[in-house]
């Protein structure tokens, strides 16, 4: 699929666990769907509170820090709309009450495609284990997308809310190391993408991501006509003849 024209949906929500996740992985790409005029949304299942090592603050100032830096992270991005769980950082479970809380928000968004991390991730590299809230995040995003936000009869309490419909999601991009089936042209938008994660301040000290973004982004562009890339398993959910007559109102 690398070859193939570039998809811009409508819609778009990402769901990761900590503030920082998507400019790590997909950033890139939600840039490029920014500029072609989707309507995106980030969902952060935690404020990475504890994400600064810093005991002089309180794990309440340490989230204020770091929401306040998803929130430039995401305007730069070309992003306007952002939603903290404030779930417990390094504690996240893929609980029903959590698959509960991202079901609303998909229901209340209606997102064409659901981007969001790889749950089977444990052994990333020689030298990186997948962080446990990422793949509880996942699990949860995926756990919400299928089936239950399409699914009325689930949740009825969500469902019988104004504006708050059941939904199905068209497609699942899931960033992966491993395994991809989409490599997503970033070279435009990689600039973009390093000063989105710069934004991190709390995270990035001393360190300036430029040249190792760029690293990555060219290994996964190896190969293909691309100086730089994000890559995606995508899974369909909903066939295009069917997506068309939900998006017409016929179903």
């Amino acid at each position: 699929m690398a070859g193939s024209a570039f998809y811009v949906p409508e819609s778009v929500m990402a769901i990761v666990a900590h503030p920082d996740d998507i400019e790590f992985s997909c950033a890139g790409t939600m840039a490029r769907w920014a500029r072609a005029g989707a309507r995106i949304c980030y969902v952060l299942c935690t404020s990475g509170d504890v994400g600064i090592a810093d005991l002089s603050l309180t794990r309440e100032q340490a989230a204020a820090i770091r929401e306040e830096e998803a929130r430039k992270a995401a305007e730069i991005t070309g992003v306007k709309e952002i939603v903290f769980l404030r779930e417990p950082d390094g504690m996240l479970q893929p609980t029903l009450e959590l698959r509960k809380k991202l079901v609303r928000e998909i229901r209340r968004f209606r997102p064409e495609v659901v981007v969001t991390g790889d749950p089977t991730v444990v052994w990333a590299g020689e030298e990186y284990i997948n962080h446990p809230d990422h793949r509880a995040a996942s699990l949860a995003a995926l756990e919400a997308v299928f089936p239950a936000a399409g699914q009325p009869h689930l949740f009825r309490e969500i469902e019988q809310e104004e504006g708050f419909k059941a939904h199905k999601v068209r497609k699942v991009y899931a960033t992966t190391w491993d395994h991809a089936n989409l490599y997503v042209d970033i070279t435009d938008t990689i600039e973009i993408k390093i000063e989105a994660l710069r934004a991190h301040k709390s995270q990035m000290g001393d360190w300036d991501p430029a040249d190792r973004i760029r690293q990555w982004a060219a290994e996964r562009a190896k190969g293909k006509e691309m100086l730089y890339a994000e890559s995606f398993r995508v899974v369909t959910l909903v066939d295009d003849q069917t997506w068309a007559r939900i998006c017409c109102g016929q179903d």
